[in-house]
């Protein structure tokens, strides 16, 4: 089984990029993102993770810049419908770093943008993966606050506890936000950031005048 691979790029094609190591090429699927990262110049040095596929009919190795992208793909390959193809499709039209805000959101349409995700298949993935999406995401927003709190006190700390944000409440800010314009990725971070740092028994019209402030910042 292959995990990482590091040698110079020979050349890269659409979604693809063969390695050579040591003189033996490896041919290489990966998003747009992680192509855009490693460049195109042939003998650039490159070290990629890789997750290997192997079915009957096929021996085939994807690989990715970092370990979050990595991850999500394997967490996308989890849902059923959701081949190697989409689950890269999928990181090369939403930034890893945002999948798990768009998925928790469920905002099916960021996902049918990929190709080869219909409708279905959208709901599909913000439904098997709303729970985990939703605990990843407000995990970012806690690190970040720790990060940006650190930066600016120069001392540290411990992140607060994950919150679930309240479902009427929560949804009704949310909704509130999106009529505003906002997209429903975006108010959904906003109001799950603010519901960690104010409590889950803020009054709707606080809450969504907070999440004003935290998209504003």
């Amino acid at each position: 089984m292959i995990a990482k691979l590091t040698g110079v790029i020979d050349s890269v094609g659409q979604n693809q990029v063969i390695v050579d190591v040591n003189g033996v090429g490896y041919l290489v699927f990966a998003s747009s993102r992680t192509l855009a990262r490693i460049g195109s110049a042939r003998g650039t040095n490159v070290s990629l993770l890789i997750e290997t596929i192997v079915r009957e009919d096929q021996f085939a190795l994807y690989g990715f810049a970092d370990a979050v992208e990595k991850e999500w793909f394997q967490i996308l390959y989890t849902v059923q419908g959701v081949g190697a193809k989409v689950a890269q499709a999928i990181l090369s039209t939403v930034d890893p770093e945002q999948l798990a805000v768009v998925i928790a959101a469920q905002d099916k349409s960021v996902l049918q943008q990929a190709d080869g995700v219909g409708g279905k298949l959208a709901a599909r993935i913000v439904t098997e993966l709303k729970e985990k999406a939703g605990k990843m995401a407000l995990g970012q927003a806690a690190q970040q606050k720790v990060q940006d709190a650190r930066s600016s006190t120069g001392k540290g700390g411990k992140a607060a506890p994950l919150v679930d944000i309240p479902k009427s409440a929560g949804n009704d800010a949310v909704s509130a936000l999106i009529n505003l314009g906002y997209g429903r990725a975006e108010a959904f971070g906003a109001v799950a950031n603010v519901v960690r740092l104010m409590g889950e028994d803020l009054p709707l019209p606080d809450l969504i005048r907070e999440s004003l402030k935290e998209l504003s910042a």
